[in-house]
């Protein structure tokens, strides 16, 4: 990437940082949209790299989401967003690789929706968040399919109708953010979740994915018939690997597993 890029990607082994840099406030328009998902979508089919970072550039802004100047210039809220959706993670598909939210500020609108999209969100202690689409007349069409699921019901309305602000205590009191660190030190424990994550068995988490995504609506004794008669592609490999023979191994023999991916 060159300077001049909105995103900034640094690989350190196999793990990928991503930046969102699009000073002043790291708002997304839909070249960026684009480029985003292309990095999201070379992440996902790169075998050398397990987990990726999300973070935004600076330390007040993640993301405020859509970019209502580009918008006022012309682009259409709804364009081509490119191959992963808005932000190029949110619709990404067969995204079997952890991803972690770094959350370095403020983040609302799309740029919380963006966050949400990751496995694990880690925040700031001065990050804030909101969905404010309200104000401006337009709807949080991701969060409003998302939220209901991840906090209690009366909390998601009274925040997707409302558009209120609210800090990274009360956000990790409805389990919307998994820890807060002062700010000084969040890509450092960032990167050492990161490092715990690229240690562990790849496959592993490519079934835990996919089973998550197909059992969002289906019955337990369905989604649990579908693993066991091995419907799901991730799962079918796992059972086949050498994985998940190292791993009974390596129990066996009371050592680490050395884990291949394959």
């Amino acid at each position: 990437m060159t300077d001049q890029c909105p995103v900034k990607t640094r690989q350190d082994g196999a793990i990928l940082e991503v930046t969102l840099d699009r000073p002043k406030a790291n708002a997304i328009d839909l070249q960026t949209s684009r480029i985003m998902g292309e990095v999201f979508r070379d992440f996902r089919d790169n075998n050398d790299l397990r987990v990726a970072i999300i973070t935004g550039g600076g330390d007040k802004f993640f993301c405020p989401g859509w970019d209502l100047k580009a918008a006022a210039g012309g682009d259409a809220v709804d364009g081509d967003y490119g191959v992963g959706g808005f932000g190029g993670l949110q619709e990404m598909r067969d995204m079997n690789k952890p991803v972690i939210a770094a959350v370095n500020g403020i983040a609302c609108g799309g740029g919380l929706e963006l966050a949400m999209s990751a496995d694990i969100i880690i925040a700031a202690d001065h990050a804030t968040f909101a969905f404010p689409e309200i104000r401006s007349g337009t709807v949080a069409d991701a969060a409003s399919i998302k939220l209901p699921k991840r906090v209690p019901y009366h909390i998601a309305m009274e925040l997707l109708l409302t558009g209120r602000w609210f800090d990274v205590e009360e956000a990790h009191r409805w389990g919307l953010v998994n820890e807060i660190v002062p700010g000084a030190r969040l890509m450092d424990r960032v990167w050492e979740q990161a490092r715990l994550l690229a240690s562990g068995p790849p496959l592993v988490y490519a079934a835990i994915k996919e089973i998550v995504r197909d059992a969002e609506d289906a019955k337990f004794q369905d989604a649990l018939n579908r693993i066991t008669q091995r419907q799901l592609a991730t799962v079918d490999v796992l059972y086949e690997s050498e994985d998940q023979m190292e791993g009974a191994r390596a129990f066996a023999e009371k050592r680490d597993p050395v884990w291949k991916g394959r």
